[in-house]
């Protein structure tokens, strides 16, 4: 995370609307106020599916579970999974 001034994020806004959308940068713009964090919408949509998922009870005890399983080899086939079509 970067870390800019609001000084210098307003010198430089465009740059970092830039870098967050095409390099993926996350901004902290620090403020006499308090600060503010800038990325990009689709990088916020991301954040946000994450925490609805991991809020699911037991999907994460559930995922440790499955890498596990992976790790053992205890995995089988799309075609057993699911057949042949």
């Amino acid at each position: 995370m970067s870390r800019v001034t609001a000084t210098d994020a307003r010198r430089d806004f465009f740059e970092i609307v830039k870098g967050a959308i095409e390099k993926h940068e996350v901004y902290r713009i620090q403020h006499r106020n308090g600060s503010v964090v800038i990325l990009s919408e689709n990088d916020y949509d991301n954040l946000i599916e994450s925490l609805d998922l991991l809020s699911i009870p037991g999907l994460r005890k559930s995922l440790k579970k499955s890498v596990k399983q992976v790790g053992r080899g205890e995995t089988v086939s799309l075609e057993d999974a699911f057949g042949d079509d």
